[in-house]
């Protein structure tokens, strides 16, 4: 079953069982993923889908916080809601400690001697765990690994 056939299930299911917000992250998925289709070679592959739902799932937490330093608490719970169930279709993320020894790797290969060779690891680690590992965490692991 492909990403957007599970999709597809999952708003029907949605629909059958009345879960309005559950049906609205879920039709966001699908709009996103057959906007991507339309403009692109009409296939969306399981990669592409991925960093689709990622991305989603990065807007829906920066406007949870959003909300929550405005104090609009409402607004903060539908956002949050829709995180999660955008979340059960993420890839697994790997841990800190995982992220920590893919640092360690890349610093030996690459050679790097200090910060000044930060843009060497990090070259080398953002394609290897692109999807994986969120950018922020692998630059501040980067920068911490270089600086010991």
């Amino acid at each position: 079953m492909s990403f957007t056939d599970k999709i597809n299930a999952d708003i029907k299911a949605a629909m059958l069982a009345k879960e309005k917000e559950k049906l609205a992250a879920l039709r966001d998925i699908k709009s996103k993923l057959m906007l991507e289709a339309t403009s692109g070679s009409g296939e969306v592959t399981e990669e592409t889908a991925m960093k689709i739902v990622m991305k989603l799932h990065k807007q829906r937490m920066e406007t949870y916080q959003l909300y929550i330093d405005q104090g609009r608490e409402d607004l903060a719970h539908d956002e949050k809601f829709q995180a999660e169930v955008i979340e059960a279709y993420m890839p697994k993320m790997m841990s800190e400690d995982e992220v920590r020894d893919e640092v360690v790797k890349a610093i030996a290969e690459v050679g790097a001697a200090g910060p000044q060779d930060m843009g060497k690891v990090m070259g080398k680690l953002t394609g290897a765990l692109a999807g994986k590992a969120d950018g922020k965490m692998i630059a501040s692991l980067v920068k911490e690994e270089l600086n010991k």
